[in-house]
Parts: structure tokens; sequence; C-alpha cells
């Protein structure tokens, strides 16, 4: 990357770990803190550097409003356009688990860029128990299928028979689901129960 300075370089790399490990981009913050920076600004200035460059696109006024720019050489050569379609599936809590029987509502077609990882699908969510990391009632989350995730990872999953999105947790005594709002306690998902991760999440996008 010759047109970056060496810690443009990693800041720009850990943006990409951190999306393709998390399914979501870092914030300012969490920037400044692997860097050892003092306060997020300075965090910002690499960050709109790493934007004027062409590597990453900011969107204003989001905590999680950075995305890593498509460029020509990332391009599939197959693909002849930059957007994706994608049916809408009914709704997905970000509060307490609501029905699984999700219904094509209608298709978008969204921009390729907007995601590091392309989403199979779009829920819509219902509540707000995801706030803090940018997800909102209204939203719509994409997807992408999977049946296993990391510690830690936003997922979409299934409990009998219901589904609802939330951070992961895997521990010595089983599994449970976080909420990124205070007002929400953890899921416990109770032995026995039948339990399925349906996605990862990669992104959101919010309707006008």
């Amino acid at each position: 990357m010759p047109d970056l300075t060496a810690r443009q370089a990693q800041i720009l790399a850990f943006i990409q770990d951190h999306t393709a490990a998390e399914g979501l981009p870092p914030t300012l913050q969490q920037i400044a803190d692997a860097f050892g920076f003092r306060q997020a600004c300075a965090a910002h200035k690499h960050v709109r550097r790493l934007e004027q460059a062409g590597h990453l696109q900011v969107r204003p006024n989001e905590a999680r409003g950075i995305r890593l720019a498509t460029t020509r050489a990332t391009r599939s050569p197959n693909r002849s356009d930059d957007r994706l379609t994608l049916a809408v599936l009914g709704r997905v809590a970000a509060g307490s688990p609501i029905g699984a029987d999700a219904h094509i509502e209608r298709e978008l077609q969204i921009d390729r860029a907007l995601f590091s990882t392309a989403p199979d699908y779009l829920l819509r969510v219902q509540g707000d128990s995801m706030r803090e990391e940018g997800i909102l009632d209204g939203d719509l989350v994409a997807v992408k299928r999977a049946n296993e995730a990391r510690d830690g990872q936003i997922v979409i999953a299934r409990i009998d028979e219901e589904i609802t999105i939330k951070r992961l947790q895997r521990t010595a005594h089983g599994i449970r689901l976080l909420p990124r709002n205070p007002d929400y306690a953890p899921i416990e998902v109770p032995p026995g129960s039948d339990f399925a991760i349906e996605g990862l999440y990669c992104g959101l996008v919010r309707p006008d």
C-alpha cells in the first residue's frame, strides 16, 4: 500500500480484521484503544486519511459508520455491477424473540460496498435491545447464512422456533445471548432446547 504510512496501513488492516471477525466495523474508540491513542479524535484523523485515499467510506453520525471501500481491484471479474439483490424476510427481534415464520416481504437492490462480507438476505429488526451496536428498531439487518459462530460475534439465533439477534457468549455452563442495551437481560439458552445459529450479522440498511 504505497499511498499509506505504516501506521495507516496497520489501522486499515485492523479495520479489515475486525470487520471479518465480528461482522461489523470497529468504533473510533476501539481503534484508539487498539493503538494506544489517548482520544478517539486521533483515530478519527487516521480514518479520514484512509477515506481520502479511497480505502474507506465513512457514514457521518453513526457509531459504526466505517465501511471498507470496494475498489475495482477487489471486485469479482465475473460481476458486471456493484448491486446485490436481497430478499427482506419477515422480522427479527432485538428485544425478545418473535416467530420464525418469516416470509419474503420484498426485494431490495443494495450497494455491495456497504458490506465486507456479502449477505444472503435481510431481516427487519423489531425492538431496541441492540441499540448500543447501532442496530435500531425498524432497521434491516444483513445476514450471512451460517450455522457456526465464534464467541462474541453478533448472530441471528433460533430458540425453539423463535428468532432473535444478539451477541453470542459461550461459557463453561452453556450459551448466552447478550443484548446491547442495559434495559434487557441476557437470554440463557436452556439445556436441551432447540437452539441453532441461523446466520451472522454483517451490516445493516436503515430505511429512509
